[in-house]
């Protein structure tokens, strides 16, 4: 009787892999976690892609296929980069269904609402990235490796350092511009 009574008063910390805990539990209170730990971090990339309702709709398609498809994940990857690439995936999907048939190239994701005007200050020159660069540049700037880029991207860490270096030498030229006027 003690010893059960003793539990109450013992708060768990959190497993440093909710979604491990989650897949092989099954439990909500770790899909809640991961959803506090993550959900703002995962809009925040979608948005840099994709218009408000977008990002919306794939956060929610996102955390969805979690719950559907857990027993996929690996423990091996960040729950996080697996996290992203998820939402990635979705993402792509949703273009492409919007699209039908377009060839998903590096002009395919942008955001149609952004006006392509010379940039005044960082965020906006990086919205007129070309998409792929954009991707690499704001997932390196979420705090994810280059490995774990190219895990969520399906791509090649020398390509990614390609998208990297080409996207810095883009801002690097409209920054500069700019700041010359």
């Amino acid at each position: 009787m003690l010893i059960a009574l003793k539990s109450w008063f013992v708060d768990q910390a959190p497993p440093d892999d909710a979604l491990l805990a989650y897949k092989q539990s099954g439990d909500n209170k770790y899909l809640e976690l991961l959803i506090e730990q993550h959900s703002q971090d995962l809009y925040h990339f979608l948005r840099s892609h994709s218009n408000d309702v977008l990002a919306n709709d794939i956060c929610q398609k996102t955390w969805l296929t979690i719950m559907e498809k857990k027993h996929h994940y690996e423990a091996s990857h960040s729950p996080k980069a697996w996290l992203f690439k998820v939402a990635r995936n979705a993402l792509v999907d949703e273009v492409r269904r919007q699209r039908r048939g377009c060839a998903l190239d590096e002009h395919t994701l942008i955001d149609t609402q952004v006006i392509f005007e010379p940039a005044t200050d960082l965020s906006t020159a990086i919205t007129q990235l070309p998409f792929l660069q954009k991707e690499a540049l704001s997932l390196q700037l979420e705090g994810f490796s280059l490995k774990e880029i190219a895990q969520i991207t399906q791509s090649n860490i020398e390509t990614i350092k390609t998208r990297l270096r080409y996207a810095r030498q883009q801002l690097k030229q409209v920054l500069g511009e700019n700041h010359e006027r």
